[in-house]
Formats: C-alpha cells, structure tokens, sequence
C-alpha cells in the first residue's frame, strides 16, 4: 500500500480561494462601511517627549549617513526622496538649512470647484471663504517642537500655497522646517528669514481657484516616497531621506557610527593638510 504524502505548503490559489469563500453578508458589511472612505493604513500618534527623545539620536546626523543606516536595516534605496526636490537657500557656516524633525502630514489635491466666484459675491469674499472652508491650515494646532511639516500638494500647478507669512507662522509653533513635493512663493522673503524649506520650484497664485486640502496626519507621498505621520525626515545639501517610525532607533545607531568613523578619518587628513577643523570633524 502506499501512503500519499501531504504537503504542508498550501498553495497561494487555496488560500485565495478561502477568502473568496468568506459569507457574502461580511462581504457586503465591509464594502458598506467604506462607502464613506476608509483608511488602510492607520496613522500613530506620538507624543511630544517621545519624538523628543528620537530626535536626540539623529542629531548631527546627515542624510548619507542615514541613507547607509538604512541600508544597514535592509532597506536600501527607500526613503529616498527625488533629488529634484531641493532646499531654497543653504548654510555652509551654520548649517541651518538642515532638517531633523518628525513629520507632520499634510496633503492638498486639485480643486474641481469653479474657479470664479458667484454673481453676487465679490472676490475678497469669494477668497476668503476658499481659504476659510476648502484650503485652510488646521494641522497649525497640532505643530510640536521638533516636527517638520511635509506637505503633499499639486506638484503640476504653479499653486504658492507656502509663502513668507504661513511658514513664519509654523516655525513659531515649533517646525524645524518645511518640505513639499510642489512649489513655495515669496520666496526671497522666505531665504530671508531663514525658515528651513526644501521644494521642487517657485510658485506664484494662491490657494483660492487650485486646490483644497484633502488630510492632515495622513500616510503621503513626496518625490516617490511615502511619508507616515512621526518618520523621522532628516533633510540636508544631498537631499531629503524619510525614515520609517519602525526601524528610525536602529537606523540612527548604524548612522552614528558611520558618521564618527568619518570625521576620526577626516579629523586626520585635516591635521596632515593644517587645515583649521571646524564643526563636522569635531
């Protein structure tokens, strides 16, 4: 007599095939409960010591070494943002133009209103209604110390939803800085005041007409990448990486160590040049 035997493996097509067989009615109850939207991937809320004590491991951290880092975590090439997204202004004394901070989401898509305000209505009223109840700012009370604001919006526009007065604003609240994938206006006045921003170009019209917000502390995409609210952003002159909540302690670790091993090797070739060592080998 011989014994068949069974394998443990079960094929893929089986188990597509149980799911197919759930009860109609469980069908039906979840399509109903996503009539009125549903998200899949649901957002973590960290408090304000938690980021704080995150943000201290990537101090001084720049984005190759925390691009190696991840590497390190098995995720090479994620995270990486499309280079075409660059800061407006740069600090080679300070490095103030640099970002470390912990995402705040925010996404703006193409309006499909009309673009020209009612008969009876003039335009200031007509703008300040948009702004007021289809593209206002509400993730402002919900900035903290340390979070930079990445915002989503209409990257084929020329839409200046960033500008000199509401980027002041955020940093006032405590924004390290501000990364979108689209464009900024004002923005002599913005490299004036030295609000870190890191955009794809200059954009000149307002909100009111192009856009509406869509979420705030909601999973977005940036030049390729998906941003979660509370990633940690490190952004600096080679660009922008975003870095997963779930692997960020890890990633710092092998970031740091990569880091001092290239200042104790720079920190030599500049004693053996005589060149005055400044901040990034000391």
């Amino acid at each position: 007599m011989h014994h068949i035997k069974v394998s443990a493996v079960i094929p893929l097509w089986s188990c597509a095939l149980v799911l197919l067989a759930r009860p109609v009615h469980s069908q039906n109850a979840e399509a109903s409960g996503m009539k009125k939207g549903a998200h899949f991937i649901k957002p973590v809320e960290y408090s304000e010591q938690e980021n704080a004590r995150l943000l201290k491991r990537f101090e001084g951290l720049r984005v190759a070494d925390v691009s190696d880092g991840m590497d390190f975590v098995d995720l090479p090439e994620v995270g990486l943002v499309d280079p075409s997204i660059r800061p407006l202004w740069k600090d080679i004394t300070g490095f103030t133009h640099q970002i470390r901070g912990i995402a705040l989401t925010v996404r703006f898509v193409p309006s499909q209103q009309p673009i020209h305000p009612p008969d009876n209505v003039n335009y200031s009223q007509w703008e300040a209604d948009w702004y007021g109840r289809l593209s206002s700012e509400p993730f402002v009370a919900l900035i903290q110390k340390g979070q930079v604001i990445v915002i989503d919006d209409v990257e084929e526009a020329d839409i200046g939803s960033i500008g000199s007065n509401n980027i002041l604003v955020w940093k006032k609240q405590g924004a390290v800085g501000v990364i979108t994938d689209a464009s900024a206006r004002d923005t002599d006045e913005i490299e004036k005041e030295r609000v870190p921003l890191y955009f794809r170009k200059p954009g000149r019209g307002i909100r009111p007409g192009r856009n509406e917000l869509e979420c705030v502390n909601c999973p977005i995409s940036i030049g390729g990448v998906t941003v979660r609210p509370g990633d940690v952003v490190v952004a600096d002159g080679d660009g922008i990486v975003v870095v997963p909540r779930s692997v960020a302690e890890d990633v710092a670790k092998y970031a740091r160590a990569i880091l001092e091993k290239d200042k104790s090797g720079r920190k030599k070739l500049y004693e053996s040049m005589g060149i005055p060592k400044d901040q990034t080998v000391e």
